[in-house]
């Protein structure tokens, strides 16, 4: 199990992850930064027990990997930027 530290570094480069892959600017901070990763890593855990998980463990809280994280964290930053209405991708 990661200690404290670890899920943080975790957190902090699966919201950098998803950063670079969300096109356009974020103006977020380091702090906003690996909040984003931590709270894709609950998400993308979340969204791996819905895909595989048993229906008993479906809501289960825990972290997933690097990529679940980062594939959590780029659902969390496009639903935040629909949501604030922060980027507007035009063609």
């Amino acid at each position: 199990m990661l200690g404290l530290l670890g899920f943080l570094v975790l957190g902090l480069v699966a919201g950098a992850i998803a950063r670079l892959l969300v096109p356009g600017k974020d103006s977020m901070g380091l702090l906003a930064t690996m909040l984003l990763g931590i709270v894709g890593s609950f998400v993308g855990g979340t969204l791996a027990s819905l895909v595989f998980g048993g229906a008993g463990r479906v809501f289960d809280i825990r972290t997933s990997g690097l990529i679940g994280s980062v594939l959590g964290a780029v659902v969390v930053l496009l639903v935040f930027n629909a949501v604030t209405d922060r980027k507007r991708v035009t063609s």
